[in-house]
């Protein structure tokens, strides 16, 4: 189904064009191509406002090329979606397979593939990069930026079915939650209130 990707140069932090090409290339629906770009613009103002607080987002990093690696994380977090839409499968675990192809960045397969939900304890000072792509995917219905709770009430009308799925839902929207908090009070502000502005952020997507 997929020609030969070239992957970016080891090391590298993938440009927002490099990003959307990939999208392509794995034949991405335009509607996930949106929210791809809505939670890269969340993901990015936390990101900077917490390089803006002299908090570590990734220690080998300086402070921009930190904010560009969670953007990268983001914009790809759902490269795998419209394939197992179509054909079935983890999302979560192909995409990161594909990133880590195209990337060879592990960090950037971190992040989508613990985008759903972390399994790790959830202190940003540790896992900030994965922590951060989750939460900002938990902020965009669709295409729309929305809270925490009209996200997961969709996802609960959308896929609450079965008392399996039911209680899968209700798990990750207390990690949700939670994270939400953590997260506040790690950059001193309040996440659900902020105004995240897509349209500033947001570039060429």
């Amino acid at each position: 189904m997929l020609h030969h990707i070239p992957a970016a140069p080891c090391g590298r932090i993938p440009s927002d064009e490099t990003c959307q090409a990939w999208w392509r290339t794995y034949d991405m629906l335009p509607h996930i191509e949106r929210h791809s770009a809505q939670v890269a613009a969340i993901a990015t103002e936390i990101a900077t406002l917490a390089a803006a607080a002299g908090k570590t987002i990734a220690a080998d990093l300086g402070a921009a090329d930190a904010v560009r690696l969670v953007r990268a994380a983001a914009l790809l977090h759902d490269l795998g979606k419209t394939y197992c839409i179509r054909h079935g499968g983890n999302h979560s675990q192909l995409g990161a397979a594909w990133v880590m192809e195209c990337t060879g960045n592990p960090r950037l397969a971190q992040g989508v593939l613990h985008h759903v939900y972390w399994p790790g304890p959830l202190d940003p000072e540790l896992h900030f990069l994965p922590l951060v792509v989750s939460y900002s995917d938990k902020r965009v219905r669709h295409e729309e930026i929305v809270s925490v709770d009209e996200r997961f009430t969709d996802l609960l009308e959308r896929y609450g079915h079965t008392p399996q799925s039911r209680e899968h839902i209700h798990r990750t929207w207390a990690q949700a939650r939670q994270l939400e908090s953590i997260l506040s009070t790690y950059l001193g502000v309040p996440l659900h209130e902020h105004p995240f502005d897509c349209r500033r952020l947001v570039s060429g997507a």
